[in-house]
């Protein structure tokens, strides 16, 4: 069974995906300007039950031997609640990309995400030794480009995949662990 390890970054703490974030979730996801650059797997309108259906699933599928990696990102210093993902998928089609994440709208703009996402980055490549990765996002989602770019991702391509704002073309990003290493000495 996968076992997501706790993060630690100068101002987050990087924890595993529990129940008990299920209202955080709900309040914080459930939110157009989020979801609009999610592809339409995630459901929108947000259901009532849809954190705790996401939680659940997730948990299921890991119990059930998928590798999954999901953490919950907490504010150091706060009350502890979660404020957003990031969901890693090392082994799954990298058409559609093996890392994802959402930051509560109030925490936008302030670097929290691409801080997460290379203390996630370092675990990928100095932990688990993967190669390369793959990420995606709607074009028209450029916070999302930012963070890839500020976290040494490149740009490979785009692909079709159908987002809630009505975008279907998604851009493509490599990380790769070379690149990584050599600029994270």
């Amino acid at each position: 069974m996968t076992i997501t390890p706790t993060l630690e970054t100068k101002r987050l703490i990087l924890r595993p995906l529990a129940l008990s974030d299920a209202p955080a979730i709900q309040r914080h996801f459930n939110n157009w300007n989020i979801i609009q650059h999610l592809a339409q797997v995630v459901p929108w309108p947000y259901p009532e039950d849809g954190a705790e259906t996401f939680i659940k699933q997730e948990l299921e599928r890991v119990a059930a031997g998928e590798v999954i990696y999901n953490w919950m990102l907490v504010l150091r210093g706060g009350d502890g609640e979660a404020i957003g993902n990031i969901r890693f998928r090392p082994w799954t089609d990298s058409a559609k990309g093996n890392r994802g994440f959402w930051l509560a709208e109030r925490y936008w703009n302030q670097g929290l995400m691409s801080e997460a996402v290379s203390a996630v980055n370092d675990f990928i490549f100095r932990e688990l030794g993967v190669e390369v990765f793959y990420a995606c996002n709607a074009v028209t989602n450029e916070a999302s480009r930012r963070v890839k770019q500020k976290t040494g991702a490149e740009l490979v391509g785009y692909t079709e995949l159908a987002h809630h704002n009505g975008q279907t073309l998604a851009e493509r990003w490599r990380v790769t662990r070379e690149k990584w290493l050599r600029r994270n000495r």
